[in-house]
């Protein structure tokens, strides 16, 4: 049964629209979601500084007495348009304390001023910058939600396709695989999503389209890969939300993988909506969630680096 404070939230969430944004200008979404991040306190124990990964920037988030030597890449959600570094401090520090690890968060282009593979192209130099100042590719998970968890998938089968190191493992919340929206959950879901009802999931689409995919297939791999070639990922955690309309992007993604001969595990949260982690410390099942993502992380950077 879900906890008492989720069926507050939800219904809360729901009756004051808190996350309708259809129709407003895009520079009023942002500025929106962004003042809307100082409801989300991150915790202490961690320190925050700007800096860049490579020529990317972003910031760390360092726990204290976290190892100098394991690192979370982590890739804000935002339907590629908007979400910042502010808008998802608090999530990614929840993280990495759970992980015991540093974290990185990655401050790349947004569309529609920067379409893809703008996004793709910074995530990939985030990633290499963190090769090149002295981490091991075993000792780094790539992470993301909603967006930013297409660009860890993504990032994974760029860096295959290159042949280039794997990091160690990717950790997945709510993320959406599929931009051309075929998962009978977008419509089986949208009357019970209250973060994306029907109307506001068909304008976030809508922007999508036309602002970051344009007139790129939106099938091909480094834009969904739910579609890509599957073979040879390193491990996948995906944590999911049971009533949101990308329930069955990350189901299906979880069996492709499996498909294809590679790990993944699909956690599907009972009542939950998208990307409900970021709810934290408020909700007990974010606080669950984060718990098994950190616990993750560090099994899959324990391994002995080759």
């Amino acid at each position: 049964m879900p906890s008492l404070q989720s069926r507050f939230l939800r219904f809360f969430i729901r009756n004051v629209n808190l996350f309708d944004l259809t129709g407003i200008p895009l520079a009023e979404m942002r500025r929106k979601t962004d003042l809307a991040a100082w409801l989300l306190r991150t915790p202490g124990g961690v320190s925050v500084r700007k800096e860049t990964a490579g020529t990317v920037p972003g910031e760390w988030i360092v726990p204290k007495d976290a190892p100098p030597d394991r690192a979370l890449l982590y890739f804000h959600g935002g339907g590629f348009i908007f979400g910042s570094l502010s808008t998802h401090r608090a999530l990614v520090a929840r993280l990495a304390i759970a992980a015991g690890a540093r974290a990185f968060s990655v401050d790349y282009q947004l569309a529609p001023e920067h379409p893809f593979p703008a996004a793709v192209e910074d995530c990939l130099e985030a990633y290499r910058g963190l090769l090149r100042i002295g981490f091991s590719p075993q000792r780094i998970v790539v992470g993301g939600d909603s967006a930013g968890g297409n660009l860890a998938l993504v990032l994974l089968l760029a860096l295959r396709q290159a042949g280039e190191p794997l990091p160690a493992a990717a950790v997945c919340l709510s993320p959406v695989t599929d931009l051309v929206f075929t998962g009978d959950s977008f419509q089986s879901k949208a009357d019970i999503d209250p973060i994306f009802p029907r109307v506001t999931s068909q304008s976030l689409s809508s922007r999508i389209g036309s602002g970051y995919i344009g007139s790129e297939d939106p099938r091909q791999p480094l834009i969904s890969p739910l579609f890509a070639d599957l073979r040879g990922l390193p491990p996948v955690l995906l944590h999911v939300g049971e009533d949101e309309i990308l329930l069955d992007d990350s189901v299906r993604l979880g069996e492709r993988v499996r498909g294809a001969g590679g790990q993944a595990t699909v956690v599907v949260w009972g009542k939950m909506w998208h990307v409900f982690q970021v709810f934290a410390p408020f909700v007990p099942e974010a606080n669950r969630s984060i718990e098994q993502n950190g616990e993750f992380i560090k099994e899959k950077q324990k391994g002995e680096i080759l």
